[in-house]
C-alpha cells in the first residue's frame, strides 16, 4: 500500500479527535466552569530510506538522511484551567470562587463517625445552590456533600484554626481530615451519618467561607466554613463529568486546603458563578481549520486510490 494513504488515514483519525474536542467545548458553551480542551498535533514514525553520514575533510562531503514520514497523531488533548470570569446569577446560595482553588466534594459515603468520605474527594469549581439538607448538610444543587471545617456547635469553636492550611484540622474533632460540613446543634459530632432531621433557614456564605444560618429557633449559628483545595498543577486533574475532578492521576500535585481568601485560593463571591471557559471564535476558527485538514487528507487518500488503480489497469 502507498505511504501516502497511511499517512492520510492517520491524518483523518487525527482531526476527526480534534473535531471531536471542538464538538464538545461548543457543547458546553453554556456549561458553567466549563474548561475548554484543546488538541495537539505531531508528527510520527518515518522510515529512514538514508541515513545521514558526517563528511571527511578534503575526501567526502557530508550528506543529510533521507525519511519518508507516515502521517499525524491526536497527541494530547491539554485543558485550558485559566479563569474564564464572572457570571451574576443572582441567587445568593451561588457562590463564585475569586482566584484560584477548588470546592471539595465528598466522593461517596461518609465515615458515620468523622463525617470523612471513605472514598476520597472530587474536585469542582462549581459551588451552585449551596444549601442544607434535612439532615443539616451542606450540599450543592446535585446533592453532594460540601467539605470544610465544622464549627461542632460550640458558638466559641475556632473556625480560623490553621487558615493557611486545614487539611487535617477541624476544632471539633483533631486531626481527622476534611469532613462534609454540617450543622449539629447537640454537638454530637460524631453522629454525623445518621442524624435527625434539622431546619435552617437564611443561610449565608461570606468571603472567607464562614456559613452562617438561622435555626428554628431564629437564633443565628455559625455553622462552619467551606475549605477550597490549591493543586499546583490544575491540567492534571481528571475530568470525571458533571463539573468534578479527580487527583487519580498524580499529576496534579498533593492538593492543599485552605480557607477561601488565604494561602494560595481566592476569596468567595456570592450570587456569582463561573462562566464557561469556551471561547466561539476560536472554536469557529479552529473548526474551519480542522474541516479543511480533513478534506485535504481525504483527497489524499482519494488520488491515492487512483494511483492504485492505474497499477491495477496496467494489467489489462
Amino acid at each position: 500500500m502507498l505511504r501516502s494513504m497511511s499517512s492520510a488515514v492517520a491524518g483523518l483519525k487525527a482531526h476527526q479527535t480534534a473535531m471531536d474536542v471542538i464538538g464538545n467545548n461548543i457543547a458546553n458553551v453554556n456549561t458553567y466552569g466549563f474548561k475548554a480542551s484543546k488538541t495537539m498535533f505531531r508528527d510520527v514514525m518515518y522510515q529512514t530510506l538514508a541515513a545521514g553520514t558526517a563528511g571527511v575533510a578534503g575526501s567526502t562531503g557530508g550528506t543529510n538522511p533521507s525519511q519518508v514520514g507516515y502521517g499525524s497523531t491526536a497527541s494530547a488533548v491539554e485543558v485550558n484551567t485559566g479563569r474564564a470570569g464572572m457570571t451574576t446569577t443572582g441567587n445568593d446560595q451561588d457562590c463564585y470562587i475569586d482566584g484560584e482553588g477548588y470546592f471539595v466534594v465528598a466522593n461517596g459515603a461518609l465515615d458515620s463517625v468523622t463525617g470523612v468520605p471513605g472514598s476520597g474527594y472530587l474536585y469542582t469549581r462549581v459551588g451552585d445552590e449551596l444549601t442544607f439538607d434535612n439532615h443539616g448538610y451542606l450540599t450543592d444543587g446535585a446533592g453532594n456533600y460540601i467539605c470544610g471545617i465544622n464549627n461542632g456547635g460550640g458558638a466559641s469553636a475556632d473556625l480560623t484554626a490553621s487558615p493557611t492550611d486545614v487539611s487535617l484540622k477541624n476544632p471539633d474533632s483533631s486531626d481527622r481530615g476534611i469532613a462534609a460540613i454540617r450543622y449539629d446543634p447537640a454537638n454530637n459530632m460524631g453522629s454525623k451519618g445518621t442524624g435527625s432531621k434539622v431546619t435552617l433557614t437564611s443561610a449565608a456564605v461570606g468571603s472567607d467561607g464562614t456559613i452562617t444560618a438561622q435555626d428554628s429557633s431564629g437564633n443565628v449559628v455559625t455553622v462552619g466554613r467551606i475549605a477550597l483545595a490549591y493543586f499546583a498543577n490544575p491540567a492534571g486533574l481528571t475530568e470525571e463529568g458533571n463539573s468534578m475532578y479527580s487527583s487519580v492521576s498524580g499529576n496534579a500535585g498533593t492538593a492543599t486546603y485552605s480557607v477561601p481568601g488565604s494561602g494560595s485560593v481566592g476569596k468567595i463571591v456570592t450570587g456569582a458563578l463561573e462562566s464557561s471557559g469556551t471561547d466561539l471564535a476560536n472554536e469557529f476558527t479552529n473548526m474551519i481549520q480542522y474541516e479543511r485538514g480533513f478534506q485535504a487528507n481525504t483527497k489524499l487518500v482519494t488520488v491515492s486510490d487512483e494511483m492504485l488503480q492505474t497499477l491495477v489497469n496496467m494489467k489489462q
